[in-house]
């Protein structure tokens, strides 16, 4: 009844089945993984913004690696804003994801070190080589206070680091390579202004980081795991069905054959 079973066909079929099965589970496991990654990005975030701010050189010092519990932590920072020295970080979007520049101005502190500090964006020049207008900071010594990131990378943002560019121009904010521009100290990774606010919006200060949707990772997860369960269910309905098919064709066959009259 079931010798259908061994044609070339379902054999096929059966083994499709059988690797689905083991390759739909690893995908789900492997969704939960990553809902239980974002999951704890999410909470390191919310620690960190919702934490009290602390000075800057508490957290970061010259050729420190901002680390990931680091990161977004509010600090201060006690100095003035050196716009000789300022320059434009290029092709990044505001929250209407137009591409403009983010304004990296050098922050002198007290003692003599160098914060980078991210101002916020503005809209492009005119053209890619001309240097943009920029709002002028706050004048004199001033406390600043923003979310601690760290030295961008092109294997962290995708972003390479072109060489050539004009002047005063870079695509990675890196506190390395700003010392060495700059000759001096520079502490490790920067801060995205939050205080004072900007003259008149200008620059628009960078958003907060957003939440990672764990949810959907959740959800795909469950849907991987119900696609395996699935399948040896579909498996047995189309057995059945097959079995009822060639049942029926094989009754066809034989009533013809029932209902013909012995010859005398």
């Amino acid at each position: 009844m079931y010798r259908f079973l061994l044609s070339r066909q379902w054999v096929i079929l059966t083994l499709v089945a059988l690797l689905l099965i083991p390759t739909m589970i690893r995908l789900g496991i492997w969704q939960m993984h990553r809902y239980e990654e974002r999951t704890a990005r999410n909470q390191l975030v919310s620690e960190a913004l919702g934490a009290k701010p602390v000075p800057v050189e508490k957290l970061t010092s010259p050729g420190h690696a901002v680390t990931t519990d680091e990161r977004y932590r509010s600090v201060t920072a006690k100095g003035r804003f050196d716009t000789d020295d300022e320059v434009v970080v290029r092709r990044r979007t505001n929250s209407d994801d137009e591409v403009g520049y983010h304004v990296l101005t050098p922050f002198v502190l007290d003692d003599g070190k160098v914060l980078l500090v991210n101002r916020g964006w503005i809209p492009g020049a005119p053209t890619q080589t001309a240097f943009p207008k920029i709002p002028a900071p706050a004048r004199g010594e001033i406390t600043v206070t923003g979310r601690l990131m760290p030295d961008e990378t092109t294997e962290a943002s995708g972003i390479k680091n072109l060489e050539g560019l004009p002047d005063r121009q870079i695509m990675l904010i890196n506190s390395e390579q700003e010392a060495r521009r700059l000759g001096k100290q520079v502490l490790g990774g920067y801060i995205a202004q939050t205080a004072p606010a900007p003259k008149g919006a200008t620059p628009e200060p960078v958003g907060r980081p957003g939440d990672e949707d764990a949810a959907l990772n959740y959800a795909y997860a469950i849907q991987w795991w119900l696609f395996a369960a699935g399948v040896p269910v579909g498996w047995v309905i189309l057995v059945r069905r097959e079995r009822r098919d060639r049942a029926e064709a094989a009754a066809k066959t034989e009533a013809p054959e029932a209902a013909t009259p012995a010859s005398v």
